[in-house]
């Protein structure tokens, strides 16, 4: 069930340990590489919701969920095999919107997955076995461009605006890993049909269509769903208007054209059913009845992933300028010192894997706030050690502990928050949840570059210490959260 995770954390880990690299290389200033990370949990705002939604009303011969794992792994392999050929920075930030839309189609229905087949006593195990197979699928994905270089004879150096062939070829790996891996799990698993699903949660409704109008058939929400793409694809498309010199009218008027057209299809939905508008306000009705543990949860996970964002976006520059003492991207340190935090990174995914398995352990005697509440703490103090470090194996100890953090975090969470959620909404609640994972990205993006700039003179190592902070922060606000089953 967890096995199509591996290959989803080869896209993600592949993504976030070498798109800032590639972002360099294609020439982005330190200051604009937070923005051009905007696409990814910009779409994840509009998306997960969407699927999730989705998701809860499907029922076919592939299943409920099933049918979203394979069309987003399709996506996200084919965006994987083109995103290190692009040739100019503006399209190498719109295939990293296309690849991490994608790889949301695929990864918000398995949350929700977990949820449908596993009982409250059985989820900390459950989503624990996915941090598993995602640090699994991590470590592998990281370490490829050193694998490939030191191993194999890749070259990791390439002419100037062009990306080394390590790099391409891991993303060609990654790209088989992951269909493969999502496939095993699409035609090796069966889910439970509605009915079932609706005894097992003690008359909790689990129907797909029965008690409200069918999503695709009415055509409000059709249009709301129209006109959140168009207006969402068309405030991207603007955001990078400044990237390159090439078309930019068109690309301009391609931009606000959409934005355009989103809004008059939104309008059309409100006026075609204002009096009984099913498309935005079933989601917002949702949020707004959203459990008291999911609110509770949704300030947590907030700083915690505006943490995980600053080292996503400022791990390489960081690094590669802290203990490589390189800024230059054509040079041979500099590219040893992107290799090396593919390598950081495929060690805390690897700690996360092993890690899991002592979540499980530490959940049950205690309880599943104090196991979170410690792994944040932990991440929060390897953070701000960082700064500390200017030898490249040293720098390995505290991507240890980040591993610890990496492993609560995908597992800890979930498994309090579905104890808290109606079954037959699982995959929606899942969905607005994330809104509280791609927000602090959102915000990350669109202020560290600033922050950075203006106070830090450019060094990155200081978005670092402030995810540190975030963490100590989140591991506060575990302290007033309700489990219903406190125990793991």
């Amino acid at each position: 069930m967890s096995v199509g995770f591996l290959g989803i954390q080869f896209g993600f880990a592949l993504q976030n340990a070498n798109t800032s690299r590639i972002f360099q290389t294609l020439g982005a200033d330190i200051d604009s590489i937070p923005i051009l990370w905007i696409a990814a949990p910009v779409t994840g705002l509009i998306v997960q919701p969407i699927i999730g939604y989705y998701s809860d009303k499907t029922w076919g011969r592939f299943g409920r969920r099933r049918p979203y794992f394979l069309v987003g792994a399709i996506l996200a392999s084919i965006a994987l095999i083109f995103m290190p050929h692009s040739p100019v920075l503006w399209m190498a930030a719109g295939m990293l919107w296309i690849m991490d839309a994608s790889i949301n189609v695929s990864m918000e229905p398995f949350r929700a997955f977990v949820g449908d087949m596993l009982p409250d006593e059985q989820r900390t195990l459950g989503f624990s076995m996915q941090s598993f197979f995602i640090g699994i699928g991590a470590v592998i994905a990281s370490f490829l461009p050193y694998v490939l270089t030191n191993w194999f004879g890749v070259a990791n150096v390439a002419p100037e605006g062009e990306i080394p062939d390590s790099v391409k070829w891991s993303y060609y790996l990654g790209a088989f890993a992951f269909i493969s891996a999502v496939s095993f799990t699409v035609f090796k698993t069966k889910e439970y049909p509605p009915e079932k699903l609706a005894e097992y949660s003690e008359g909790s409704t689990n129907e797909v269509s029965n008690d409200e109008e069918d999503f695709i058939a009415n055509p409000a929400r059709k249009k709301t769903i129209v006109g959140l793409i168009a207006v969402t694809i068309g405030a991207i498309v603007n955001t990078f208007l400044y990237l390159d010199d090439i078309a930019q009218k068109e690309v301009f008027i391609l931009g606000y054209g959409l934005i355009v057209f989103g809004a008059v299809e939104l309008l059309a939905a409100w006026f075609q059913n204002k009096e009984n508008y099913n498309g935005l306000v079933s989601i917002i009705t949702d949020l707004n009845l959203m459990p008291k543990t999911m609110r509770q949860l949704a300030w947590v996970q907030f700083f915690s992933w505006f943490a995980l964002f600053s080292m996503w976006i400022y791990a390489t520059p960081a690094i590669t300028l802290h203990v490589f003492g390189a800024s230059d991207v054509t040079t041979q340190a500099y590219n040893d010192g992107a290799d090396w935090v593919s390598n950081a990174f495929a060690v805390y995914n690897g700690a996360a894997a092993l890690f899991a398995f002592f979540l499980i352990f530490m959940a049950k005697k205690t309880n599943r706030k104090f196991t979170h509440i410690l792994s944040l703490i932990v991440g929060g103090i390897s953070f701000i050690s960082i700064f500390f470090i200017q030898d490249k194996w040293t720098l390995l100890i505290p991507f240890v502990g980040i591993g610890l953090t990496w492993a609560s975090i995908l597992a800890m969470p979930y498994a309090i928050l579905t104890g808290s959620l109606p079954s037959n909404k699982f995959g929606t609640y899942m969905g607005i949840f994330n809104f509280f994972i791609v927000i602090p990205q959102i915000l990350a993006a669109s202020i560290l570059g600033f922050v950075i700039n203006h106070f830090f003179q450019d060094q990155a190592i200081y978005a670092l210490l402030i995810g540190g902070v975030a963490f100590l922060i989140a591991a506060l606000l575990v302290i007033p959260v309700t489990d219903t089953v406190s125990k793991g």
